[in-house]
């Protein structure tokens, strides 16, 4: 038998075992053979009540990267309305980061020291260094609104994608710490599910994730057809089998 075909095997069991009911039991810290960091951004938040279910009955925690993104509900992540949702991740003991209020991609510099950005909750504009550290620190304020609890110095440029400006910046905004994801990380849920379908995205991520990696997925995407999250649960307890614990950043010493 081939390697996909056993992965592809594989990963049919595992959707079979969550369909019925079964998960795999949970690792004790001492028993772990690898720790993974699970990131979570925000996106539409469609699946963020799904997902939420899923780490809480799995114990499993991880770290959110939050901006106010327009939600499938209208509103937006930030808003009053979503207060009931973060306050309770904040009593499960997860961890959250800055994920930029405007949620818009950080195109390049500009010769007159500015920021170029686009795409977001507005049309193209440029950001001096004031008006990035208001980007990121508007969603601390709001976040401490919301729920009491600042976020930890971590942010994460939407995208991925930074700047010189940006990374030279974000420190004196009070975000020292910039958070990618390692490539086997990239989970793949804002893919079309047409050419990445899930069980391939499955296959991929318990094939190759590794003690130390950081996973990223969103709390929804409205245009992915089939949406990952429902594969979420046989990764989480297909990791588990495998020995992984999951950890929340920024990174504890040893």
């Amino acid at each position: 038998m081939s390697r996909l075909a056993l992965q592809s095997g594989l990963a049919l069991l595992l959707l079979g075992l969550w369909s019925t009911g079964s998960t795999a039991q949970t690792p004790s810290p001492a028993a772990c053979r690898g720790t993974l960091y699970l990131t979570l951004d925000t996106g539409s938040m469609q699946a963020a009540e799904t997902i939420a279910a899923i780490l809480q009955r799995h114990q499993v925690k991880a770290t959110f990267f939050v901006a106010n993104e327009p939600t499938w509900r209208g509103d937006h992540a930030l808003d009053d309305s979503w207060r009931d949702f973060w306050r309770a991740r904040v009593r499960e003991g997860h961890h959250f980061g800055n994920h930029t209020w405007f949620h818009a991609t950080l195109v390049k510099d500009l010769p007159s020291g500015t920021i170029l950005t686009r795409g977001g909750d507005h049309a193209p504009r440029e950001f001096d260094k004031a008006g990035f550290c208001q980007n990121l620190q508007r969603v601390d304020e709001r976040f401490k609104t919301l729920t009491g609890q600042p976020l930890e110095p971590l942010w994460r440029a939407p995208g991925g994608h930074l700047t010189p400006n940006a990374s030279s910046w974000a420190g004196d905004c009070g975000f020292p710490q910039h958070v990618g994801w390692s490539a086997a990380g990239f989970l793949g849920d804002e893919l079309p599910s047409e050419k990445y379908p899930n069980p391939r995205l499955l296959n991929q991520a318990l094939t190759h994730l590794k003690d130390g990696d950081i996973l990223m997925m969103h709390l929804g995407i409205r245009s992915r057809h089939d949406p990952f999250v429902r594969v979420f649960e046989p990764l989480i307890t297909g990791l588990q089998a495998r020995g992984f614990c999951f950890a929340t950043l920024p990174k504890t010493a040893e």
